[in-house]
């Protein structure tokens, strides 16, 4: 796919952490071409160059392409609507407003959220590209239910759950179904954006406690992990989740401490070793261009995943599992470290519309 083939995107919240690292990763994408950029009303009628300046929070330098578009209000839809053929969302505003714009978005071209307000709509799909891959088949239902001609909505899960749902899924995928998880999750600060925490309430210190973020952590992996009955969403039934998460002051990388019960039978170590390094999903057969080979990296050493050492494997997409051994009160425990940035945000989400691409959706 040539650069005049290449479809044009937008990105809403551009100038956030998140919208930054969009504009980092598009960056010479080989199927997507960054053609506008929005973000909020203070921002409109400047240049991107100048709408970051000074507060580029990713690394490398802007890239020049991006550098020059101006930013236009994220509320100016029509104007989005001319210049893409389809938009990701990463504008910061309150739960009710997202809902409303990304709907206006959607009436007009194909929105690709990292927000949370779409996410347990019950004909959006809330999708993770290696574990539910189908669920985008509810697109056409649900263009049908809001009269929506090409436009739609599919949304990125939680950041949260991206470390320790797909090796979960790898398992059940091959045979083993999970009864019930205990997860206790290390999340770094740039996970609460920027400016974030002051740096004197995270220095030397652990808070535990990140509002809304237990509840997604146990409820996004039943949608994830469910089916399409009736045109909506049914959640899994037959797992149940415990999580706990926590603020740690590490830059990125989020880390859980997971302890998994099987329903019924239960693979040995080594046989759970061998289906995390065997593990593909759709991205992979289909050699996405984010997709990482392989999706899950097991590592061995006593002490690793670490978000230092394995943050960046499989340029931040690939998830890193390890510490893998018998629990005494279920059956296995493991760790699990996905970049909060990368996998967990927006290259997550440019993974799904790679995904909507080949699916021919876009």
């Amino acid at each position: 796919m040539n650069k005049k083939t290449k479809l044009r995107v937008g990105v809403l919240g551009a100038t956030g952490m998140v919208g930054q690292n969009y504009v980092r990763l598009l960056d010479d994408h080989p199927w997507f071409q960054i053609s506008y950029l929005a973000a909020s009303p203070r921002s409109s009628g400047k240049t991107y160059a100048q709408a970051v300046s000074g507060r580029w929070l990713v690394e490398g330098e802007i890239p020049k392409n991006a550098a020059k578009i101006m930013v236009n209000s994220v509320e100016d839809v029509e104007a989005a609507a001319k210049a893409c053929d389809f938009v990701f969302s990463a504008f910061n505003l309150k739960k009710e407003a997202v809902r409303k714009l990304e709907t206006q978005y959607a009436q007009l071209l194909p929105v690709v959220s990292n927000n949370s307000a779409h996410r347990f709509s019950e004909d959006i799909p809330l999708i993770l590209p290696e574990v539910n891959p189908q669920h985008l088949k509810i697109i056409p239902v649900q263009q049908r239910n809001h009269g929506w001609d090409k436009g739609f909505i599919i949304v990125k899960p939680n950041c949260s759950i991206q470390s320790f749902l797909p090796p979960v899924f790898a398992l059940i995928a091959a045979g083993y179904p999970v009864k019930s998880l205990v997860v206790t999750t290390l999340q770094a600060v740039s996970g609460a954006g920027f400016p974030g925490l002051a740096a004197l309430g995270m220095i030397d210190n652990v808070i535990p406690f990140i509002e809304g973020e237990d509840e997604k952590s146990e409820r996004e992996p039943l949608k994830i992990l469910g089916s399409i009955q009736n045109n909506s969403f049914i959640d899994l039934d037959s797992l149940v989740l415990s999580v706990s998460c926590n603020r740690v002051p590490v830059s990125h990388g989020h880390l859980a401490s997971v302890s998994l019960k099987f329903r019924d039978n239960k693979p040995t170590i080594q046989e759970i070793n061998d289906i995390w390094e065997s593990f593909e999903g759709v991205p992979q057969s289909l050699d996405l261009p984010s997709a990482p080979h392989p999706p899950l990296v097991v590592r061995t050493e006593i002490d690793r995943p670490q978000p230092v050492k394995d943050r960046d494997a499989g340029n931040g997409m690939a998830i890193s599992v390890g510490r893998l051994r018998e629990c005494p009160l279920f059956d296995i425990r493991f760790s699990a470290l996905s970049h909060n940035l990368v996998r967990g945000a927006a290259g997550g989400a440019i993974l799904s519309a790679e995904l909507l691409k080949a699916k021919g959706y876009l």
